[in-house]
């Protein structure tokens, strides 16, 4: 099965979150500054041994890029560059908000909350992958796409 890294690019920092052996579940791993990302991801793609990153990619409401989505490139490229991984590209609308909301709920402290949100998006972008993975999977009767177009 495949392993993947979850990343939520932010330019000061970026969260991330890694998947089961299985690629079915999402958890929050850490948050890192920007400046050390690279490295510390080259680290834990090989303490977890990753297969695939997927990097969340802010876009506008009316589905345009900005300059977050431009940084979350730069960093995926220089990633696929150093680690040779294949990267795997999100829409990471509203994550962000999402993961405060739950952390809000649950009663976390504001203080407390700037060190995790980051790393709770970066897992919910990489739910939300490996769920539409898994409605892939589950519509093609478990069978790969490949085998499903040559029937």
């Amino acid at each position: 099965m495949t392993r993947y890294l979850g990343v939520d690019f932010g330019s000061r920092r970026v969260g991330l979150a890694v998947s089961d052996e299985l690629g079915l579940t999402a958890r929050p791993l850490e948050v890192v500054a920007r400046r050390a990302a690279v490295r510390r991801i080259a680290d834990l793609v090989a303490e977890h041994r990753v297969d695939k990153l997927v990097v969340g990619v802010p876009t506008r409401l009316s589905g345009g890029e900005g300059e977050s989505a431009a940084g979350a490139r730069a960093l995926a490229r220089e990633l696929e560059r150093e680690l040779k991984l294949e990267v795997e590209f999100v829409d990471e609308r509203f994550t962000s908000k999402m993961a405060e909301s739950a952390l809000v709920e649950s009663g976390m402290r504001r203080r407390d909350r700037r060190g995790t949100v980051d790393k709770v998006a970066a897992a919910i972008i990489l739910q939300g992958h490996l769920d539409s993975l898994a409605g892939s999977r589950g519509r093609d009767g478990g069978r790969g796409a490949e085998e499903t177009r040559d029937r």
